[in-house]
Formats: C-alpha cells, structure tokens, sequence
C-alpha cells in the first residue's frame, strides 16, 4: 500500500473514531461501570444473577459471602445501574438491570480458556 493511500486510510478510521466517540460524560459513565464490574464479589454476585432475580440471602449463600459485605456490593451495583432491585413483601430481589451486561460476562466466560 502506498504511503498515501494509508495515509488516508488513516485519516478516514481517525474520522469515524471521533464521530462514534462518546461525550466525555458518557466515557466518564462507561469507566465507572467498568470499575464496579472489576471487583471480584461483585462478579460473583452478577454471575449469581445469571439464572435470574434473587434476594440477598441467596445472592450471600450462592457467593459464599457475607451478608453485610454482599449487601455493599449490591448498591455499588446498583448505584451504577448494573442491576435494579423490586420489593415483593419482606423481600428486596435483585435481577441484572440490562442483558448488555450479561453478554459480556458470558464472553468474558468463554475466554477464559483461550490461551490454553
């Protein structure tokens, strides 16, 4: 390829790159997303939320933590709006907030094994 047709090939994924990009607030929002997703419990708890809603208690036992500490993650989570929670009598139950979420998970899953 020539020098010129790359570099305008160059110029063209420069172009595109800036008009997809994010504002910085929406950067800002993605990043801190990124953070809660990058501590372990908090992992554990959305891949005990895989399968579907459940309450505190069972996120604790399905996580084999401990109440309190799992009931700190979960409003991490839920502050940023990875999962959302709805009242049923006593009960707080807990779902994943947007499916988005769970399909990177999933392919975080499966690349788990890649370099084997």
């Amino acid at each position: 390829m020539a020098v010129c047709d790359e570099e305008q090939l160059h110029e063209e994924r420069m172009k595109r790159a800036l008009a997809e990009m994010p504002s910085d607030e929406g950067v800002g929002v993605m990043a801190a997303r990124f953070k809660a997703l990058s501590e372990p419990s908090r992992l554990k708890i959305l891949l005990a939320l895989a399968g579907g809603e459940l309450c505190v208690e069972h996120i604790t036992e399905a996580v084999a933590g401990n109440q309190s500490a799992v009931s700190h993650q979960l409003r991490t989570l839920r502050d940023n709006r990875i999962i959302k929670c709805r009242r049923e009598g006593k009960k707080v139950l807990y779902s994943v907030a947007d499916d988005h979420i769970m399909i990177m998970l999933k392919t975080a899953k499966e690349h788990l094994h890649c370099d084997e």
